[in-house]
């Protein structure tokens, strides 16, 4: 079954020093939901937490962040998190350090219709 989506925002984060991807990806999500609002879903009658809420995030150690972390960032939503390869580590030679840079995707689904409805 396709889903509608309602939404997509996109945001950028980064952890400049210490390495932490999942400070670099909530603030990625944090940027993308700066972007938006989700008024439609008050004048849609929609129950927001049921709507069907994905977030994808591109780091380049995908497996160095958190999704539960990721999924409490969102006020609403039945909230799935996706972490993939992306993103982009900068080094810092001289300091023996790097930038995380991460990407987000937030997107928003047309919830399913009840049974009956």
């Amino acid at each position: 079954m396709n889903k509608t989506r309602l939404m997509l925002e996109t945001g950028t984060g980064t952890d400049l020093h210490g390495g932490d991807y999942t400070k670099a990806a909530s603030r990625a999500v944090k940027d993308a939901l700066s972007h938006s609002s989700l008024s439609f879903v008050r004048v849609l009658g929609i129950d927001k937490d049921r709507m069907p809420v994905q977030v994808t995030i591109g780091v380049t150690r995908p497996e160095r962040v958190d999704p539960g972390a990721i999924a409490a960032l969102l006020p609403v939503g039945a909230v799935e998190v996706h972490v993939t390869a992306g993103g982009l580590d900068v080094a810092d030679l001289e300091a023996g350090d790097f930038a995380v840079i991460a990407s987000a995707a937030v997107e928003v689904f047309m919830p399913a219709k009840a049974d009956g409805g």
